[in-house]
């Protein structure tokens, strides 16, 4: 593998497990030094100690204004710097309108929302003193075309390309990038515990005819953080086997 990401240092939220994991081995695996971040410390520890020495777990609650600055400002102790960060951390609280409860629908936009925006304005206070700096935020195509059942994932997600665009132009004459990726059916333990059959309709409907893997993002936060995106910046890739065109 090219090492596309030597000397850079790396935050990746939300990341014991899932795309997120695998955002994070994919840039080690491309020279980067990588602080996994996750509400569950314990699984951070583990998923950084199975990557190896570039790699530490933190426990972090992306909707904390105080964890979020303590996750940034000990990456940048650990590593002298910060080069990349990731707004992967999520969840879902899936229901139909009328069984929505209020609870979870801010539970979802607070984790999406305020963690992605938190994650962004510590991150920039850095790179822009830097003057350079990737931040990639993990939207959804739900965010795009909607689904029905998540009103409030799919506002979060729209929510979060409005938010990297907005900050894309704030810190562009900083030399700090803003783009996001909206992945589709991505194969990770959330999508598997589908009934077969929603599965496999919801693969009928990609062009390409089945389901995307981790690394497949990974691989594209790879190319958004290194320098061969360098005059992308607002950009939303749509990562999702043509699903959504």
């Amino acid at each position: 593998m090219t090492a596309l990401l030597e000397g850079r240092t790396a935050i990746v939220t939300g990341a014991a497990q899932g795309i997120g994991l695998a955002i994070a081995t994919t840039l080690v695996g491309h020279g980067a030094r990588v602080t996994i971040a996750d509400l569950d410390g314990a699984k951070a520890e583990a998923a950084a100690a199975a990557i190896g020495p570039a790699a530490r777990g933190v426990a972090c609650d992306v909707t904390s204004e105080e964890s979020v600055a303590a996750l940034v400002a000990g990456a940048v102790a650990e590593y002298g710097g910060l080069d990349v960060i990731v707004n992967n951390a999520g969840i879902t609280r899936d229901a139909s309108l009328k069984k929505m409860t209020l609870e979870n629908f801010r539970a979802v936009i607070t984790v999406h929302l305020q963690g992605t925006w938190l994650g962004i304005r510590a991150a920039s206070e850095v790179m822009r003193e830097a003057k350079r700096g990737s931040i990639i935020n993990i939207s959804s195509m739900s965010g795009k075309s909607g689904n029905p059942g998540q009103t409030n994932y799919s506002a979060a997600k729209a929510g979060i390309v409005g938010m990297t665009k907005a900050a894309a132009k704030e810190l562009a004459h900083h030399g700090v990038r803003v783009n996001a990726i909206q992945p589709g059916l991505i194969r990770t333990p959330m999508t598997e515990a589908m009934t077969p059959e929603a599965y496999a309709a919801t693969e009928a409907t990609i062009p390409m005819r089945r389901a995307g893997e981790p690394e497949e993002i990974a691989n594209v936060v790879a190319f958004l953080a290194s320098d061969l995106s360098s005059y992308m910046t607002g950009a939303v890739l749509e990562v999702s086997g043509g699903r959504g065109m």
